[in-house]
């Protein structure tokens, strides 16, 4: 099965978190953070979004830091995603 984002929608695949801390710490899934930075995996096709004309600037394969808590979580073929909205996407990671 695949996504099809609509609108100004971005499926992104998040990156898994940091096992280990600078110092060489192991942390438990408990106490680790949920990741920020993602991989786009399919972007939506834009267009008119709440009135407003929404041209998708980020690509499949950018890596984006988005909302700690933002966009909808969905489980498909075993991998977990997150679909967010263009605009809750804070920067590309170059």
């Amino acid at each position: 099965m695949t996504l099809k984002p609509l609108a100004d929608r971005v499926v992104v695949k998040l990156v898994e978190a940091e096992e280990k801390t600078k110092s060489g710490l192991i942390l438990t899934a408990a106490s680790q953070e949920k990741p920020q930075v993602a991989e786009v995996v399919a972007v939506g096709p834009g267009g008119l979004v709440d009135g407003k004309e929404v041209e998708m600037i980020v690509k499949v394969g950018d890596r984006v830091i988005t909302g700690k808590y933002s966009g909808t979580e969905v489980k498909c073929d075993g991998v977990e995603y997150n679909i967010v909205r263009q605009s809750d996407i804070l920067a590309i990671v170059e």
